[in-house]
């Protein structure tokens, strides 16, 4: 994805050779892990290369794979380096890099108690675009045209969708139309945009859109419709969790399980513990059990405005400054 996307905003953009650790003790498990050993050798003589030719001042990396062979090998170069880890709990790559990188950069306060150098730790939270900061909820419901008293959800479970959130999503469409007292922005995804419409026809849902539950492939206009929404129901990925945060919007969150290190749980456990959301696990999910949270929620306006001030807290406002400040600090070195 960053090789189109990056391209695309102007900046030049260098590859390397590097794959991730299988967890996987199988035979195919093993032979994956030998190849990730050739590819990090691989990839560590290409990014001397790279670092050698661009001569940066400041490495930063964020937490992926990728950044590993990178960031070591300019601390091999000795040259200034910063790990930015935006989930709760630090994945394999950042607790490698953690030991000898110059600085770790944090999402939650929570995190630095898990870091063996918490002297190296600098809480920064994890930037968001600008246009999640600029938009109060009424004008946000105007540029939509919806109407101001009519509590609105929105549900979003990645841009390529997940087929079991959608299948529940069908159900919850279909029970919430027997008596629609919200309405509804789902997000079927690219993967799930025309199997969904088809269960919904195959089940007699029809013009659901008329009374307020819209479903699309994708909602390009993210910073207006979260700003709008009373609620979201989403996974608890480290970007989504800073949106959330930035804009103050309490939600529901849905782990994904498919992620490394069972890492979206635990981001969704620290929301939870505070307040900020409520948390269902995917095996305990069904569409009545997600409506009825639903119901609830909005129809306790105290404690949505209570979960909403909570997820604003755990947000840093100013992420972007923070990292830039750290950044041009070993800069002006």
């Amino acid at each position: 994805m960053e090789a189109e996307l990056v391209p695309r905003e102007g900046f030049d953009i260098k590859t390397v050779t590097i794959t991730g650790v299988s967890r996987s003790l199988s035979l195919e498990g093993l032979i994956h892990n030998v190849e990730t050993a050739r590819n990090v050798l691989a990839s560590l003589a290409e990014s001397k290369r790279i670092l050698r030719d661009f001569k940066p001042d400041v490495v930063i990396g964020t937490g992926g794979y990728v950044c590993y062979p990178v960031l070591k090998a300019a601390q091999s170069l000795k040259i200034p380096n910063i790990v930015h880890e935006s989930n709760a709990v630090p994945g394999l790559t950042t607790k490698l890099l953690s030991r000898t990188a110059d600085t770790i950069a944090v999402g939650f306060e929570e995190s630095r108690k898990l870091y063996k150098t918490p002297e190296k730790v600098i809480v920064t939270g994890t930037p968001v675009r600008e246009g999640f900061r600029r938009v109060s909820k009424a004008a946000a419901r105007e540029a939509l045209g919806l109407p101001q008293e009519k509590p609105l959800v929105v549900s979003v479970w990645g841009s390529l969708g997940a087929g079991f959130m959608n299948e529940i999503m069908v159900g919850f469409i279909e029970k919430a139309l027997g008596s629609p007292s919200f309405a509804l922005i789902h997000a079927a995804g690219k993967n799930g945009y025309r199997p969904m419409p088809e269960e919904m026809s195959r089940r007699g849902i029809r013009n659901a859109k008329e009374p307020g539950m819209e479903v699309r492939e994708y909602i390009y206009d993210m910073p207006l419709v979260m700003a709008a929404a009373d609620l979201l129901l989403c996974r608890s990925g480290a970007s989504t969790l800073s949106e959330l945060s930035a804009l103050g919007r309490p939600a529901i969150l849905v782990p994904s399980p498919n992620v490394t290190n069972n890492h979206q749980e635990k981001n969704a456990r620290v929301l939870e513990k505070t307040g900020a959301a409520v948390l269902i696990p995917e095996t305990e999910i069904t569409d009545d059990k997600l409506l009825g949270s639903v119901s609830l929620l909005l129809s306790q306006p105290d404690t949505l405005e209570a979960m909403a001030e909570q997820m604003k807290n755990i947000g840093v406002g100013d992420a972007t400054e923070r990292i830039v400040d750290i950044i041009l600090g070993y800069a002006g070195r």
